[in-house]
């Protein structure tokens, strides 16, 4: 007989098992572990088997050290064990379900096929033509099957058929977030991402909707095995390259259930008094909901109209009836009717809304685009014909894509080439101006706000018309307008720091790249060629690439002979040599970048190159050089003070300070440390910064806990928790509440 303790009794957790595959991999007996990490053979047989669901933080930071583990192994290690801990159901946040359907009609049969698959790791993929009602299905059908998923419900809309559809790494990020792990432990790897969501969920019961998917490739990392898990999907393409998944095809509704969906719309009353004409009604919108949809609202908000009207509108050739007997073309018309019927002035705004280019938008840019002010009756009367949807985000406005398309057609037929052009231009250039005047607000030595009230204004700004400035400038790039799109990239260097997820940082610089190159601007090229490598180290996760792009930058740089270019490229390779774990390479570049540090001023590179020196400093274990340098660093702070903004003074205060705190953590120096981190806290805090706040005062609670301050130590975890009930957050609060668990009882 074989060694039995390594065969599970009960169903161990995703922990457990990744737990049981290191000791393998490492040929490790549990006794043998056991002796390497300090933790009992007893607990190692209760994670193993299933018995426990995941180890405490220390417990676990031991398991890892004794197993070896290092870089993304580590991090997901440490993750489950996190997680593990963290049991319930799932806060959604922004992936929660949209709202119920109330008046889905004829769908019986399909409802009942995806119920008999809501178990077993199935993917059940919703296909039909647009407009055939592939979303309101899902949802109905995720909103019946909840009670079968009690940890969870999550939901994205891919935008399949966007010009850029959200990126499976995007989703991915969504996705984790929402199932409780912070930004800044989302893995920057696509497949780590993937693996971490599969792992998050392998032991429990969620429902996914993945909505408007475009291809295979988009949403094949995103599909989850776990057995009590159910993945529902809508495309309008069969998605015949992924295996195992189930297809439900949807038809347009019979013409009985196309009548009850208009009389659920109308009311029956109405239906009831002309039922020939309901009929004919629903047949000439080729019976697809969502055709039946807009004629149905146009026909509520006009209760003196008889359905014998529009059934008249829509025989008329003048409306190009005949269109209705062919594919996309039934919407369209539907779309005609309801775009005829609105007065001349919202016709207009309607046709000129097509030139915006991202996913929303608000008054704002809805009057740039019609080129004039005072249009908010006009964008109610679109929304009350059901030609445009109020956002998620309340005071702004999308289209249906298939509206949008028929907009954009109705624009090119109806208006000059002179106008569609005057208004394409003016959208473009409104958004890549004011993007880059926001953007350079960020700038550390930047000290007015100019057109925006304040720097938080700029933010939220840029935050909601992101998609539009992002299709700007992809928009721009194909139209050969290398400037602004070259401009545009460099502004935007300063605002993507600290918020390295939230575009594609990595597409933007590259884009100027290849306009500076075009416009042949060495200098800029070397620049953008920095900023690259810097999004391929913090966006993207690619080290390796990251110091392709910026030896390449460099090399541009030493060229033209740019000292400033030159100490960048130096800075950043040696951020992606010390993430290689190649110290001493990267000292060498941080000991370069210092040498040149003289051509910039202290807010714009002397503080970051600097602060990069003592981070390699520490790791090897240098820790006087270290703290000198990042007191260095404060003192430099508190000397130009008055020539950066108030918040990034601050901010930095925090950095250094909390540096200078993991420096005296490191040599432990519990009380010192505790003071360090105590003052990151409060300039933290006063800069408005919580998450920031909330780790510093963490870190607080962990040296007062070493010094055996045990008090003091409860009182900073305490501040940490109240500082950190923003969602993305969640992941801190568990590390918190593992801390106060170390302390003794009071």
């Amino acid at each position: 007989m074989g060694d039995t303790s390594d065969i599970p009794d009960d169903k161990p957790s995703a922990f457990g098992k990744l737990l049981l595959a290191h000791r393998r991999a490492g040929g490790l007996t549990q006794e043998e572990l056991a002796g390497a990490s300090g933790v009992s053979v007893r607990a190692l047989r209760d994670l193993e088997r299933g018995r426990a669901q995941a180890a405490q933080r220390r417990s676990a930071e031991l398991l890892a050290d004794a197993l070896r583990l290092a870089g993304s192994e580590r991090e997901l290690f440490l993750t489950l064990a996190r997680e593990g801990r963290r049991r319930g159901p799932i806060p959604v946040g922004t992936c929660a379900l949209p709202p119920r359907i109330a008046d889905l009609r004829g769908r019986d049969a399909e409802l009942a096929e995806i119920e008999s698959a809501a178990h077993g790791g199935t993917a059940v993929v919703i296909v039909g033509q647009p407009g055939v009602g592939k979303t309101t299905l899902a949802v109905a059908a995720a909103h019946r099957l909840r009670p079968l998923f009690p940890d969870g419900c999550l939901a994205v809309d891919l935008r399949g058929v966007d010009e850029e559809p959200v990126s499976p790494r995007t989703a991915l990020d969504r996705l984790l977030r929402a199932l409780g792990i912070a930004a800044q432990h989302v893995p920057t790897r696509q497949s780590e991402q993937s693996a971490l969501l599969r792992s998050l969920v392998e032991d429990r019961q969620v429902l996914f909707l993945l909505d408007n998917v475009a291809d295979e490739a988009q949403v094949r990392p995103l599909l989850v095995t776990g057995t009590g898990c159910l993945t529902l999907v809508t495309c309008r393409r069969a998605l015949g390259g992924l295996e195992h998944a189930r297809r439900v095809w949807l038809d347009p509704l019979t013409t009985p259930d196309a009548v009850d969906l208009l009389a659920a719309i109308v009311g029956p009353d109405r239906v009831q008094a002309e039922p020939e004409d309901a009929a004919e009604l629903a047949a000439l919108c080729g019976n697809l909901p969502l055709a039946v949809r807009i004629v149905g609202n146009r026909l509520a908000t006009r209760p003196r109209w008889r359905l014998a009207y529009l059934v008249e509108r829509l025989r008329d050739e003048s409306t190009r009836l005949s269109a209705l007997a062919v594919g996309d073309l039934q919407v369209r018309s539907a779309f005609d009717l309801s775009y005829q019927r609105l007065s001349p002035s919202a016709r207009s705004v309607f046709r000129r809304l097509a030139a915006i280019p991202g996913a929303d938008f608000g008054v704002e840019l809805a009057e740039v685009a019609v080129g004039e002010r005072g249009i908010d009756r006009h964008l109610d009367e679109l929304v009350e014909a059901s030609l445009l949807q109020d956002s998620p985000t309340p005071g702004r406005f999308q289209f249906h894509d298939l509206i949008r398309l028929f907009a954009g057609r109705q624009l090119e037929t109806e208006e000059s080439p002179e106008v569609c052009a005057r208004v394409r231009d003016a959208v473009l250039t409104y958004l890549l101006d004011a993007s880059a005047t926001a953007a350079r607000i960020f700038f550390p030595d930047v000290l007015e706000t100019g057109a925006f009230s304040s720097r938080q204004d700029a933010s939220r700004w840029l935050e909601l018309e992101g998609s539009n400035w992002l299709a700007a400038q992809r928009v721009a790039a194909r139209l050969g307008r290398h400037r602004p799109v070259m401009e545009l990239a460099r502004a935007m260097h300063w605002y993507s720091d600290g918020r390295s997820k939230e575009h594609p940082w990595e597409e933007v610089f590259s884009l100027g790249v290849t306009a500076a190159r075009a416009l042949g601007s060495k200098p800029d090229e070397a620049t953008l060629l920095n900023f690259v490598g810097w999004a391929e180290r913090c966006c993207v996760g690619d080290d390796e690439a990251a110091v392709r792009t910026l030896r390449a930058g460099l090399a541009v740089a030493e060229e033209i002979g740019d000292e400033a270019e030159q100490g960048w490229a130096h800075t950043y390779l040696a951020r992606s040599l010390r993430a290689l774990g190649r110290l001493d390479e990267a000292l060498d570049h941080a000991r370069r970048a210092a040498a040149l540090s003289g051509v910039f001023t202290f807010w714009i590179g002397r503080c970051t190159i600097q602060n990069t020196l003592g981070h390699i400093l520490r790791d090897l274990g240098r820790y006087d050089e270290a703290l000198a340098v990042h007191r260095g660093v404060l003192a430099g702070a508190d000397m130009y003070r008055d020539e950066a903004n108030p918040e990034i003074w601050r901010f930095l205060k925090a950095l250094a300070t909390a540096d200078i705190g993991r420096v005296l953590l490191a040599r432990r120096e519990w009380r010192a440390a505790a003071e360090a981190f105590h003052a990151a806290w409060q300039f933290a805090w006063e800069a408005g910064y919580v998450v920031e706040a909330a780790e510093n005062a963490l870190q607080e609670g962990i040296a007062w806990r070493e010094a055996g301050e045990y008090a003091t130590a409860r009182d900073r975890l305490h501040v940490a928790m109240q500082g950190s009930d923003l969602a993305i957050t969640r992941r801190l609060r568990v590390r918190v509440q593992a801390e106060l668990e170390l302390l003794p009882r009071a």
